[in-house]
């Protein structure tokens, strides 16, 4: 499946070990997780600001995710597709991808449920998802 890793989701992925470090190894793995460089962008900031890492640190998980991830460029999404413009780089890039889910925390991406074919969820839903007995 192609994923898209929110932000906040990679973030919370190397703030401790648990849920959303479980579901950013899977879906490593196991799936093909799309980027781009706002989304690592944002990311970067994030784990610098929230998680105080150093440089190198960031580095390693940029060049992690980049090894294992595809680079996109986001498709041009409507402002009117979601509450938050901050969060349109999200939804563009999971249109350019043909992206299956959106992993988030984000309450604004989280309201909209789906966007096109691509489900968004969180990652417990998601977890979940990939552990119903079928």
């Amino acid at each position: 499946m192609r994923i898209v890793l929110d932000a906040n989701v990679v973030v919370a992925a190397f703030a401790a070990r648990g849920l959303c470090e479980s579901v950013f190894e899977l879906c490593l793995y196991s799936h093909e997780i799309l980027l781009s460089e706002p989304l690592l962008a944002e990311a970067r900031q994030n784990l610098a600001k929230k998680l105080k890492l150093d440089r190198q640190t960031i580095a390693d998980i940029g060049r992690l995710l980049r090894k294992n991830g595809a680079m996109l460029k986001p498709a041009a999404v409507a402002a009117s597709a979601c509450r938050d413009a901050d969060d349109l780089h999200v939804l563009g890039l999971a249109k350019a991808g043909g992206a299956d889910y959106i992993i988030t925390g984000d309450g604004d991406l989280l309201s909209l449920k789906h966007f096109g074919r691509c489900r968004i969820v969180t990652p417990r839903q998601f977890w979940s998802l990939m552990h119903e007995v079928k």
